[in-house]
């Protein structure tokens, strides 16, 4: 019977009541978002990259050099001569390695340089290998594999021609266009940077640059017809993946690698690297979450200022339920089960919401930014914030309430007229 007196109150002040709601909602959808994609960039971030020991770039700082390697963000301040790389890759202690050489980029997307290894050896989430979704891997100069991503968002097919810019982003100025490359593959999905990646061989990126000085191009076109895949070869790439016999050797040839005499070079530990990396995010994560948590208070605040308003406007109502019988505490649980009516309805379209938008927002997220956004029921901590939630809005409601509950009190006590 309250419940229906709570419900039949909220319609009549339907129009306030839909503001209040609409206010919880949006708070809870920016506290869960924010906490969902939290979680999301962390997944994603973890499962780029597996089974590999080390990351080794030139002489730099650890988180550059795993963001421009493993995530390909940002751009690498020099690159390492080829001849280091062969000496590092033949050590007996390496398993296997996976050359790396960017810098180029087609349509904002990055060009990948790299060689058979990366097809054989390149894992990513749990030990999962890079498959074709069609036609094959590379094999002659101009053949290029492309991600998922690019080939659905430049409607891209197999044989089709491509042209190489020198540079990424709005740094690509010069096209390599003497020089285009036919897609001979396309990658299945992986829900990491993969997806975003052009792929083509060493050869071909040294071959694209024959002739180039101080990044301008020659001022002759080269002939493509002309060039021997067999006799070029790389005099740098940008970095190189490392993956040892034992992990035990790990800190050893890290650190002979960070003293290499010949050219100064930095290895990285990727899981450290990452740790580092998320203890930076997590500052921002915190003031993230406070400003939202201070949002969510702040709404149901709102509905907390919404019951005390009409309290004056409703002196009639309460009289009418004292009328009929209605005690005192009859009139303080049916505000409390207002507001608590209130706030389980806006903190259940926030959660409608949220998954709405991580839905609709999730494939430019991936296409820009290459991260895999997660849709998947709430956790144990999703369900705690849902409830504490729920639990502060049914708390704070007990004041309009209590005063609800005074009024009444008050104009029982009145003598009749």
């Amino acid at each position: 019977m309250l419940f229906k007196l709570a419900w039949l109150s909220i319609l009549n002040r339907r129009s306030t009541a839909f503001l209040t709601i609409l206010s919880i909602a949006i708070s809870v959808t920016l506290l869960l978002g924010i906490e969902q994609l939290r979680k999301s960039v962390r997944n994603s971030f973890l499962q780029t990259v597996s089974g590999i020991d080390l990351v080794v770039g030139a002489r730099g700082d650890a988180i550059p050099i795993l963001l421009y390697s493993v995530f390909r963000l940002g751009e690498a301040t020099n690159n390492l001569r080829w001849q280091s790389y062969l000496e590092w890759a033949a050590d007996e202690r390496v398993e296997w390695t996976i050359p790396l050489s960017l810098g180029d980029s087609h349509r904002g997307f990055r060009v990948l340089g790299t060689n058979s290894d990366y097809w054989s050896y390149y894992r990513y989430g749990k030990n999962r290998k890079l498959e074709l979704k069609t036609g094959e891997f590379f094999d002659g100069l101009y053949e290029a594999v492309i991600g998922s991503v690019v080939a659905e968002k430049l409607g891209y097919q197999l044989n089709q021609q491509i042209v190489i810019a020198h540079g990424a982003g709005s740094a690509a100025l010069f096209e390599h266009d003497d020089q285009p490359f036919r897609i001979v593959g396309i990658l299945k999905p992986t829900g990491t940077p993969v997806d975003q990646t052009i792929h083509v061989s060493l050869e071909a990126i040294e071959a694209i640059h024959i002739g180039w000085e101080d990044g301008f191009p020659a001022a002759e076109k080269i002939n493509p017809e002309k060039i021997n895949a067999s006799e070029l070869q790389p005099k740098s790439i940008t970095a190189f993946l490392v993956r040892l016999n034992s992990k035990m050797q790990t800190f050893r040839l890290q650190g002979e690698i960070n003293a290499y005499e010949k050219e100064p070079l930095s290895a990285i530990l990727p899981g450290v690297t990452m740790q580092k990396l998320w203890q930076i995010l997590g500052t921002f994560e915190k003031v993230l979450m406070t400003m939202s948590s201070l949002v969510v208070l702040s709404s149901l605040t709102s509905l907390i200022s919404l019951l005390l308003a009409t309290l004056s406007e409703r002196r009639r109502e309460m009289a009418i339920l004292r009328s009929v019988g209605a005690g005192p505490v009859i009139v303080f649980y049916l505000l409390w089960i207002e507001a608590t009516i209130l706030c389980f309805i806006g903190v259940f379209l926030g959660l409608i919401f949220q998954y709405g938008g991580l839905l609709a927002l999730a494939p430019t997220i991936q296409d820009q930014l290459g991260l895999q956004i997660l849709l998947e029921w709430p956790g144990i901590k999703e369900f705690v914030i849902l409830l504490l939630i729920m639990a502060c809005g049914m708390l704070m409601s007990f004041f309009p309430a209590w005063r609800a509950y005074m009024i009444s009190l008050h104009d029982g006590l009145l003598p009749k007229a």
